[in-house]
Order: C-alpha cells, then sequence, then structure tokens
C-alpha cells in the first residue's frame, strides 16, 4: 500500500515538473518570438504604374520616408511608371477629369492667391498649352511649400538604398533600351518575379 502511494506521489511530482518545464519553454519560446518581432527589419512593395507630375511623388515620397526609417523598400516601376526612372524626366500634370485641379494660384497677393478657379473641362481641353501652365503652377506651388523636386526625391531614395526595379516587359513594349534610364536601377523584371516579392513585404500599395 504503501509503495503504490510512492508510486501516485512521484507521478504527480513528475506531472509537475512536466508542467513547470513545458511553461519555461512557453515563457522563453514567447520572449524570443517577441525578440525577433521588434528586431525584425519591416519590408514594403510598391508599384508605381503613373507616368504624370502629381502621381511621380507618391512613390518618391512614401519610398524614401520609409527607407529612413530603416524600412526595406523595393519599388515595382511599371506602363508609364516607367518614365520615372528615365536619366531626363519631363513630366505633365493634366487637370483634364481631375475633380481637384485646377490648383490655387501660388503667385500673387493673398486674396488672389485663395481665389477657387472651377473651370470646367471643355474650357481646359480647348485651351492651348493649358497642361504646361497647370504644370508650371503645381511646381511653383510646390517650390513654395518646400516640397522636394522628383529628382531630389528621386536621389533620396538612391541615397537611402531604395531598390528600383524596372519592368522588363514595358521597356520591351514601349521600345525603350536599358541605357534610357539612371544607372541605379538594379533589375529589369517581369511582374512574376515582382509578385512574390510584394507578397512577403509587411506593406504592399498600387499607385
Amino acid at each position: 500500500m504503501s509503495t503504490t502511494a510512492e508510486n501516485v506521489e512521484s507521478i504527480q511530482m513528475d506531472s509537475k515538473q512536466l508542467e513547470s518545464i513545458k511553461n519555461l519553454i512557453d515563457s522563453r519560446i514567447e520572449n524570443k518570438l517577441k525578440e525577433i518581432e521588434e528586431n525584425k527589419t519591416l519590408s514594403m512593395s510598391l508599384i508605381a504604374t503613373k507616368g504624370t507630375l502629381d502621381w511621380a511623388y507618391p512613390p518618391f515620397i512614401l519610398g524614401s520616408t520609409a527607407a529612413a526609417l530603416g524600412w526595406d523598400v523595393k519599388i515595382f516601376f511599371t506602363f508609364y511608371g516607367l518614365l520615372l526612372l528615365k536619366k531626363d524626366i519631363s513630366l505633365d500634370v493634366s487637370p483634364l477629369g481631375n475633380p481637384a485641379m485646377p490648383m490655387k494660384m501660388p503667385f500673387g497677393p493673398q486674396w488672389f492667391q485663395n481665389i477657387e478657379w472651377p473651370m470646367p473641362n471643355l474650357i481646359m481641353a480647348s485651351i492651348p498649352g493649358f497642361e504646361k501652365v497647370a504644370t508650371g503652377l503645381m511646381k511653383k506651388t510646390f517650390s513654395n511649400k518646400g516640397v522636394a523636386s522628383i529628382e531630389e526625391l528621386r536621389d533620396l531614395c538612391v541615397e537611402a538604398e531604395v531598390e528600383f526595379i524596372a519592368c522588363q516587359m514595358t521597356v520591351d513594349v514601349f521600345g525603350f533600351d536599358h541605357s534610357d534610364f539612371i544607372d541605379d536601377v538594379a533589375d529589369y523584371v517581369g511582374a512574376a518575379s515582382f509578385l512574390p516579392i510584394a507578397a512577403q513585404s509587411d506593406v504592399s500599395m498600387f499607385m
């Protein structure tokens, strides 16, 4: 009878020891996972598809900002977005079909700058050179507010080691050559090569 009691007590002690060991292991695993998560380098993948002045800002601003925060950033330039990688950038902004355009005037007395200029698309489309005027106004507005130019933002991305990836299909379709683009393009690949990268990123955005 005594032996049986001792056996039961021994089993209970072994069970408590196993539970204690399990709790210790769980605690260490949880702490290790937390440590890994805290030390993880966040990543972001952007897909740039637009080639107008207003749409050129988002990928470079987001890319340079994320890189400054220590993130691993990759930008895939495809279709008209590929123009943002050309050595010589010449971008316009079109007010047509854009409800936020035209912008307020970036010069003159304050009362003049505060005027809203609601111009119908029909009028904007019929005025020769209106896109150039709108582009000049936007550049002036950004300059007045201290916003960097597209070239400056692109250089910031390069300095911050943002990885530029060009769509090879777009290069072929538009008849470009690799020599048309800046030397900082990391690679020329297709969508099939970039999508797995985007899938593994913490943040993925299409613009």
